[in-house]
């Protein structure tokens, strides 16, 4: 049997391309590279994409298509080609990121969302270039957090790549899952899908030069929070906990994951959320709610400093319900408590950066 182009054009033109309906040939998804030696047929598919998800089945369609419109013993070798630059590969991601923090909590309802924004809206008005992604795929709230709820991103072609361009408010470049699901719809993704979300929101996205990029985690120990370790070079991470007895032993945990040889993150600090409750009337007095003093004494127990002690007032809780950080206000006694826990991070950072890369830091400053 002798092989030439139109017999396998035409048994190509047979396999339809779910993603637009038409088929392979019509589509113009096999590349001007077909060869043939005797029996043996090579060629490359296109696809827009380097993650498109019909790659695998649409070349074993084709392959299949040969074999039975054309002859069983054709020996098929298929390449596959994008149009966009393929993301960059894990642990190269980011490079235009200066510093990398995971924000974590052992359990939830301690205050680490609102601990997130308010951090980020602080080093931004530090005047540092802030970036902040809502890693919580299951429970987003930084939409509501900065009243952006009705944003809906969109990519823009750069550098050859598809990217979504983040959303911008109080100084801060934001995105979320939230953007792109239904709020009033529970998000039933298994593990692999929610972790394949984050890594496009992480490497699909144009975050651009940023000083910091903070990563609001999940609560607990979960698929998302190794995803993010092993797909990004991690500067260090900040576990959030209030001072009650049964959130520090879930912050303990915190602490663990990060520090095990399996995870080998820098614990940065620990932040001590509804450390005390102050009246807005009577802001000199303090009333210990939950226990005093509890995340600094385990802080101290664990060798890991305690970043800052953040107060309960009601503005708190409304600034995160009407999408105003608390943070914006350097005049409120939170608002100064942020302010300081962004100054206590910069220092942190700071002094794991010289201790990581001591030859460097001489040289720049000879």
């Amino acid at each position: 049997m002798t092989l030439y182009p139109k017999l396998i054009l035409d048994a190509l033109a047979t396999v339809r391309y779910p993603g637009t309906g038409k088929n392979l040939v019509e589509a113009e998804m096999v590349a001007d590279n077909l060869r043939i030696d005797g029996m043996s047929v090579s060629f490359s598919l296109i696809f827009e994409k380097p993650t498109d998800p019909f790659m695998k089945s649409m070349v074993k369609a084709a392959e299949t298509a040969i074999h039975t419109y054309v002859s069983p013993d054709v020996q098929v070798t298929i390449a596959t080609e994008s149009k966009q630059a393929p993301r960059p590969e894990v642990g190269k991601m980011l490079p235009q990121v200066k510093n990398i923090i995971g924000i974590s909590s052992g359990k939830g309802g301690v205050g680490k969302s609102t601990v997130s924004a308010n951090l980020a809206v602080a080093l931004a008005k530090l005047g540092y270039k802030v970036g902040l992604l809502d890693a919580d795929i299951f429970g987003p709230s930084m939409p509501k957090m900065f009243q952006v709820e009705d944003a809906r991103p969109y990519a823009e072609r750069i550098d050859g790549r598809d990217l979504i361009i983040p959303v911008e408010k109080y100084g801060v470049k934001l995105l979320s899952i939230g953007f792109f699901v239904d709020p009033d719809q529970a998000t039933l993704w298994r593990g692999g899908m929610a972790s394949n979300a984050l890594k496009q929101l992480i490497g699909d996205a144009a975050w651009g030069d940023l000083d910091y990029f903070l990563i609001d985690l999940p609560p607990g120990t979960s698929d998302i929070h190794l995803t993010v370790v092993q797909t990004l070079a991690m500067t260090g991470a900040i576990v959030v906990s209030t001072p009650q007895a049964v959130a520090l032993a879930d912050a303990r945990k915190g602490i663990n994951m990060f520090t095990n040889d399996k995870v080998n993150v820098p614990i940065l600090g620990l932040v001590e959320n509804m450390a005390w409750f102050t009246p807005a009337e009577l802001p000199e007095n303090k009333y210990y709610i939950f226990g005093k003093e509890g995340a600094k004494k385990l802080a101290a127990e664990m060798n890991v400093p305690l970043l800052g002690q953040i107060p309960i007032v009601q503005s708190i809780c409304e600034g995160g319900d009407n999408g105003t950080p608390v943070a914006l206000d350097e005049d409120s006694v939170t608002g100064r408590a942020f302010l300081s826990l962004a100054a206590s991070v910069v220092r942190q950072v700071d002094r794991r950066n010289v201790e990581m890369a001591p030859t460097k830091i001489v040289e720049m400053h000879k």
